[in-house]
């Protein structure tokens, strides 16, 4: 009777453990822009998001460009990211199904207190780029094609300063993220085009503040897009969809309104906002 037990017990457990092991994880991989994740809204939204769904996100964080071109290959589910350009070609291209406005923010520019180039309180982005390359002060961008990067060279072309003028010891092009573009930044005592949200979350600011915000041009649109499955017939579009829909529905734009740190809100939902 005691070995029948013993051996009943195991094939139990060995049937328990085949019925786990069977039991597929319920997951999909987001494409997104470091601003999402160094931010830590994700750490905020997404353990609501599995609470309500059962389904884990796993988020590849990446400059905007990058996570598109992972959407391109298949390699992600779904793209989250902040550059409607980009976007809309992503889509045009076959690539994406629908974009869907999910919130906005802003970016400022961070600098040094000392403010070597002279701009701190001004509210014209432009005409603060122009100082800072005339006096050659310190500037870190990111160089990762990037929604950040391609804000911050259009905010140049703006300005006219483009191409050579892009170039010397004062402007470093880092091709990284934003929190390693805040981290050299801080080191150097030089300038950066941050989004917000990384700034506020942002703990090694050393001697860094933000010098120019509140320019209509620093505005800062997130989209998010399911990727094709008639592209990429592994993409779980479903699930895929099933985040899309509660990120843009009223309980999605809630959690992310109420995202705040320090009281602040990061990103302000407008799912509902025609053409956002």
């Amino acid at each position: 009777m005691f070995n029948r037990r013993i051996v009943l017990s195991l094939a139990l457990a060995t049937f328990a453990s085949a019925a786990v092991a069977q039991t597929p994880e319920r997951f999909i991989v987001v494409s997104s822009t470091t601003s999402t994740t160094d931010s830590g809204l994700f750490n905020h939204i997404l353990p609501l998001f599995k609470a309500k769904s059962g389904i884990d996100v796993r988020v590849v964080s990446q400059g905007t460009g990058q996570a598109l071109d992972t959407g391109r290959r298949g390699d992600a589910d779904v793209v989250f990211v902040h550059a409607k350009p980009q976007e809309e070609k992503f889509i045009a291209d076959g690539f994406g199904v629908e974009r869907k406005p999910v919130m906005y923010n802003d970016f400022v520019l961070i600098g040094p207190k000392s403010d070597p180039a002279g701009i701190k309180g001004a509210t014209d982005i432009v005409a603060a780029l122009k100082t800072i390359q005339t006096k050659q002060a310190p500037f870190v961008s990111r160089g990762d094609k990037s929604g950040t990067h391609a804000a911050e060279l259009s905010l140049w072309k703006t300005a006219g300063i483009e191409g050579e003028q892009l170039k010397g010891a004062w402007y470093r092009e880092i091709g990284q993220g934003m929190g390693a573009a805040l981290n050299t930044a801080s080191a150097l005592n030089g300038y950066v085009l941050s989004d917000r949200a990384t700034w506020l979350n942002f703990k090694n600011r050393g001697e860094l503040a933000i010098v120019v915000e509140g320019d209509k041009r620093l505005f800062n649109q997130y989209g998010v897009i399911l990727v094709n499955p008639a592209k990429h017939t592994n993409v779980k579009a479903k699930d895929g969809q099933a985040f899309i829909d509660w990120l843009i529905s009223p309980e999605g734009q809630k959690a992310i309104g109420d995202y705040k740190i320090n009281g602040e809100v990061l990103f302000f939902p407008n799912a509902q906002q025609p053409g956002a």
